[in-house]
């Protein structure tokens, strides 16, 4: 599977040469588990396994939920509070399908800011990162889509703020927008088809999961250096790596363990700690909440596409410049989405010849800014569109797209990184003695003695 020379399954008994001679499932298997991976890897490399699990939990949860769930505007509120009044477990099972979205998100930006510190988008694995995009972008959808079901009052206006984003795409916008929800504006429609969507994507989500872990095991495991494992031959892979199993999947179930101990405490002691009182009243057309804010993990965009009024210059510009086609509203709209696209393009905008941001000294200060910058978008995506707020949302926006598009390609041209290790053992030593690394190294051996 990996282009690291290891050893793979080799059938010994007559069962597993017939089975593998039909369908080489057990080899399969034994190359997953048995993968060579670089022995340096730290506590941030845990995030795949909470995420596979986190996508297998939505999936069983929300399949026993739609059993019980009326997609009806009429009857999907009352038939929400029958799942948490009346059905065995079902409040529970709610509160982990509702707040495992919110694990879900904080699991996905620790994984995608890992893999920006550390250069993980870089050759080659460019593939690798824009799956991961591409399964970030069908994680929001599934999430809003999700966010609707309950009809309640944030769900229903909330939705027809989104949806009428569409609407300010010149000429074709409002045929867009109605084509979106099924009708002129949101309602039985809608939540049909959001429905529909919301129980199709996650398998769609699984079926990206299983290519984006095969693109990562072809081209091989990043690491804290950025080294490459070695493949001249077995022995020195071997010198550079570990077999997955049991090593990093005990280490990985440990963490595991741990969130998950997190998690629990949340949903049994305070479930609805982030979600959004409105929620629980029933949708009504006819009134407005004061202030519609969409759930936590989509504030840094929704601060992004409100930070561009009519009063900022850029977008005065792009107005006058394209005969008002481009207007405040259209612009907001490409810029949250634009805030996603840079991201994708980073292995191409960044051009340091070194992958690690551990042996950039430069890089280090503008990412930990970056960090900071992701966290104030999301508080200022939070507040009321007035006062200081948007000025704030418009020096994150701002920073956010000038980190992708001129930090990262000067970087690569003024600064000075310092030198990597040559290899990981090199690493692996230097970090945990020489006797440690041994000792490793011989434990490693035993299996195979």
């Amino acid at each position: 599977m990996s282009g690291i020379p290891h050893d793979h399954y080799e059938p010994t008994t007559a069962g597993e040469k017939w089975l593998h001679k039909r369908l080489p499932i057990v080899g399969l298997m034994y190359d997953t588990l048995m993968i060579p991976t670089p022995k340096n890897l730290n506590w941030m490399w845990i995030w795949g396994i909470v995420l596979v699990f986190t996508l297998v939990m939505q999936i069983a949860t929300g399949v026993v939920l739609v059993m019980h769930y009326t997609p009806h505007v009429d009857m999907a509120f009352a038939s929400v509070e029958h799942i948490m009044r009346n059905v065995n477990g079902g409040h529970m099972i709610r509160y982990f399908h509702q707040n495992g979205a919110s694990l879900f998100f904080v699991a996905v930006y620790a994984h995608i800011f890992r893999s920006l510190y550390y250069g993980s988008y870089k050759s080659p694995r460019e593939v690798t990162w824009i799956i991961g995009i591409l399964m970030f972008v069908l994680m929001m959808g599934t999430a809003f889509m999700g966010y609707v079901l309950p009809w309640g009052q944030m769900s229903f206006h909330g939705t027809a703020v989104i949806t009428g984003l569409f609407g300010a795409i010149p000429f074709v916008g409002e045929a867009v927008q109605t084509w979106l929800l099924g009708a002129s504006a949101v309602g039985q429609p809608a939540l049909n088809r959001f429905f529909s969507l919301h129980y199709l994507l996650p398998f769609v989500l699984l079926g990206l999961t299983i290519v984006h872990v095969w693109a990562f095991h072809s081209t091989g495991n990043n690491n804290p250096t950025g080294v490459e494992v070695r493949r001249a031959s077995k022995e020195e892979a071997q010198k550079d790596t570990l077999p997955f199993w049991p090593y990093f999947v005990i280490k990985d179930l440990f963490a595991l363990a741990l969130i998950l101990a997190v998690f629990v405490a949340i949903v049994g002691f305070m479930p609805n700690y982030l979600g959004h009182p409105d929620n629980y009243i029933e949708a009504n057309a006819l009134v407005t909440p004061s202030h519609i804010v969409p759930e936590w993990y989509f504030l840094p965009f929704y601060a992004i596409l409100r930070a561009f009024d009519d009063t900022v210059w850029i977008v005065q510009l792009t107005s006058f410049v394209s005969f008002g086609i481009i207007d405040a509203k259209f612009f907001g709209v490409l810029a949250m989405f634009g805030a996603i696209v840079v991201m994708a393009l980073a292995p191409w905008l960044d051009t340091s010849s070194v992958r690690s941001g551990r042996y950039r000294p430069m890089f280090k200060w503008w990412f930990a800014l970056l960090v900071v910058d992701f966290i104030v978008l999301m508080w200022a995506g939070a507040m009321p569109a007035e006062g200081i707020y948007p000025i704030i949302a418009l020096i994150g926006a701002t920073y956010w797209f000038a980190y992708f598009l001129v930090i990262l390609p000067l970087l690569g041209v003024i600064e000075k990184p310092t030198v990597p290790p040559s290899t990981i053992e090199e690493d692996f030593n230097a970090h945990y003695g020489v006797n440690d690394a041994k000792a490793t190294g011989s434990a490693a051996a035993a299996p195979a003695e």
